[in-house]
């Protein structure tokens, strides 16, 4: 048959110069299939195992959906272990975590409002705090830079994400500086965390253990006039518990530390407060890209599944296990349930192939976040006639994005493309504050032949 007319400009580039244009180095493996059929259509590399970043978060979403239900919502409980007489509690109040990952200043505040109106006046016993639900990690991943918000520790009881707003300002005196828990309608100061100006140029931040507190110090000569940003909280059940009892004081509730509880405790729960279904969760999750409530739903949903999660990371071995088992992800190797780790392991054919078995269920692509195309000019192009759905994830010299595109003409199909350059990863200066020289511009490189590869398949088998 003669072509129609035309039918040459619709050829596209072929996939290896895209790829040799960008320049990224290192390896560049992806799949894409076919959603209604489960046919591969096109795949470079595609059992070889990468680092997938934050796309892990999308199998995570997954599992906790398979496992959890989407209905399922996290409780932080307040627990008396004795009775309550004219207003006085004889017993302890507990501060009992159940996993939440969202649980925000605002959340205590309306429990310590709701102990009042159920007319508690004074606790004779101790408030403790209980953050066993789910195993206590340090942090989330050891290789990460101290002070990134992005790797706070892990626990049963978490607040903020595990995060500690410090600010400084510049006056005639000097530096003032404040560490507080805040959130949209509060701003608690805290002791738990510490901040002390040290005079030098650098490192920016250091770090120790204080006991009872984190105590950081921060370069005086990378201050300027003022500024914030969020640290990570190492001592999370401390943290939690500090906040609720200066809320619990303001409304003249009489309160005892008396620090955690190691074992769940047995009591009455005069006041839960429960999170948003668990899709809403994870829709924020995917939004935001947040590796805490990664790591917390991963755990909930293991410990659900095998009867505890025993730690991070055996937690995810058991999710790996799953989605070999359940999704078909041959050779699925995670470390954690964010992507935060650069050990774990995944190919791009598994992690396509699992996108085709699970389209049908209808619960992943519509907490997935939209990702827009770019015109000519890098700039959002909201009229692009290809349309995506998916999770990105990013570490230096790692990118990687796995989702759902519906060509113009109808055609949807499944992909995931992992790139890394593990050589120039290696020689990062994990020691050395803001991004490696060169990671900007890989990425950037990155991003535009992932939009280049995506258009060429809607040409090719969408058209």
């Amino acid at each position: 048959m003669a072509r129609p007319v035309g039918a040459g400009q619709r050829v596209a580039s072929g996939a290896e110069a895209l790829i040799d244009a960008a320049n990224l180095g290192g390896r560049v493996t992806y799949s894409v299939m076919d959603v209604k059929s489960g046919l591969i259509l096109e795949g470079r590399g595609g059992h070889e195992g990468q680092p997938p970043a934050s796309v892990t978060k999308a199998i995570t979403a997954i599992y906790a959906l398979r496992t959890l239900g989407g209905d399922f919502r996290f409780s932080t409980r307040l627990l008396a272990t004795g009775p309550i007489e004219n207003g006085i509690l004889n017993g302890d109040l507990i501060l009992a975590g159940g996993g939440d990952p969202t649980l925000d200043t605002d959340s205590l505040a309306a429990m310590a409002a709701e102990l009042k109106r159920k007319g508690v006046r004074e606790v004779r016993g101790a408030f403790r705090v209980w953050g066993g639900a789910l195993p206590f990690e340090r942090v989330i991943d050891p290789t990460q830079p101290e002070h990134v918000g992005y790797n706070p520790s892990v626990s049963g009881l978490s607040l903020n994400f595990n995060r500690v707003h410090f600010e400084w300002k510049r006056g005639s005196n000097g530096y003032s500086v404040t560490m507080d828990a805040r959130s949209n309608a509060h701003r608690p100061a805290v002791t738990i965390a510490r901040m002390a100006i040290a005079r030098r140029e650098g490192p920016v931040y250091t770090y120790r253990d204080g006991g009872d507190h984190d105590a950081w110090t921060v370069a005086s000569g990378a201050l300027g006039n003022g500024g914030a940003r969020w640290l990570p909280v190492r001592k999370p059940e401390a943290y939690a518990g500090e906040v609720f009892a200066s809320f619990a004081r303001s409304h003249g509730i009489v309160l005892k530390p008396g620090g955690a509880v190691t074992r769940a405790q047995q009591g009455e729960a005069l006041v839960v407060h429960r999170s948003a279904p668990l899709t809403e969760v994870l829709r924020d999750m995917l939004k935001y890209s947040n590796n805490l409530t990664a790591e917390l739903v991963g755990m909930a949903a293991t410990a659900k599944r095998v009867g505890s999660a025993q730690s991070l990371s055996a937690s995810a071995r058991e999710m790996s296990r799953w989605a070999r088992s359940d999704l078909g992800m041959e050779g699925a190797a995670l470390v954690d349930h964010s992507g935060l780790g650069e050990r774990s392991q995944l190919s791009a054919e598994a992690m396509a192939r699992a996108l085709v078995r699970v389209r049908g269920d209808g619960q992943l692509n519509p907490i997935l976040k939209d990702f827009p195309l770019r015109d000519g000019n890098g700039r959002v192009d909201h009229r692009h006639p290809i349309k995506v759905a998916a999770k990105t994830g990013t570490l230096y010299f790692v990118s990687s994005l796995a989702g759902y595109v519906t060509a113009p003409d109808g055609t949807e199909m499944a992909f995931a493309i992992f790139s890394a350059n593990t050589a120039q990863r290696a020689r990062i200066d994990r020691g050395a504050a803001g991004r490696p020289p060169g990671s900007a511009s890989w990425n950037a490189r990155s991003k535009t032949l992932q939009q280049e590869l995506i258009e060429r398949w809607c040409e090719v088998y969408g058209s």
